[in-house]
């Protein structure tokens, strides 16, 4: 969990109108919930847009151990003294910053319920252990991420949770897109670039693969970074795609067989 402004501007490529989707909910201090796969850039997006906007971004990787107490708070002894240390999400209403909750339907239970005074009219937080409860400025804004595609049964976002947000659909690039993002961010040249895409292409549209998931853009740029510092395209391939992507040897060849047609 960290928190930091940024001083430059991350890369990030819009595929839509999703930058003036995320200004206007920060204009009506509206919270935003970004749906997509893994890797097809939703962190890098509220990373962009937490530097165009100015304000602080504190990032919430969520995980099954995640509590409220983790955002909220708790007494830590230090020098020997009984401290109260906020938490990210706390620091984020103090500051009226971002906080930003990624993967949000891995954290416990507990943690929606925290949540929900935040993202209705009241935009409130209250802290039991201290007897707080903190007003969050205009500014504060309250983001949270999660795959749809990618949850068990007993991992899914409540609809009283999920009709708090707005909400924001992101998927992979168009082939063009992602060839530039793949080149940009690794140095590779648009055609060993543009290849990675292809691949790309053919693997999210494999049917009847024990694949949980396709290959992210940011599996492709790992690649491209190999290959572009010299490794082969099949070393590269193997390390950043193939074993990435599954533990299975059945799916891990057919993987590899399907590498062959597409750079065959």
């Amino acid at each position: 969990m960290n928190a930091h402004v940024h001083a430059s501007l991350p890369h990030y490529r819009p595929t839509g109108r999703e930058c003036e989707l995320f200004q206007l909910a920060h204009a009506n201090r509206l919270p935003l919930l970004l749906k997509g796969p893994t890797g097809c850039g939703k962190t890098r997006f509220v990373e962009h847009m937490a530097a165009r906007t100015g304000l602080p971004l504190h990032t919430v990787a969520c995980h099954d151990d995640l509590s409220a107490a983790d955002l909220i708070g708790r007494y830590l002894i230090k020098g020997g003294e009984t401290v109260w240390v906020d938490g990210p999400l706390t620091r984020a209403v103090r500051t009226g910053g971002i906080c930003y909750l990624d993967e949000v339907v891995e954290a416990r239970k507990d943690v929606t319920v925290v949540l929900h005074p935040l993202t209705d009219s009241r935009r409130t937080l209250m802290i039991d252990r201290t007897g707080e409860e903190l007003q969050a400025p205009d500014s504060f804004m309250l983001i949270a991420s999660y795959n749809p595609g990618y949850q068990s049964v007993l991992k899914k976002l409540k609809p009283s949770t999920r009709q708090r947000f707005l909400s924001i659909a992101f998927d992979f690039p168009d082939a063009a897109a992602e060839t530039a993002v793949i080149a940009r961010e690794s140095g590779l040249d648009p055609a060993r670039s543009g290849a990675l895409a292809r691949l790309a292409r053919h693997i999210r549209a494999l049917s009847g693969m024990d694949l949980e998931e396709g290959v992210s853009t940011r599996l492709l740029i790992y690649a491209a970074a190999l290959i572009q510092g010299g490794t082969s395209v099949d070393a590269a391939l193997e390390v950043a795609v193939v074993q990435p992507l599954s533990d299975d040897p059945e799916v891990q060849t057919a993987l590899r067989d399907l590498i062959s047609t597409v750079y065959g």
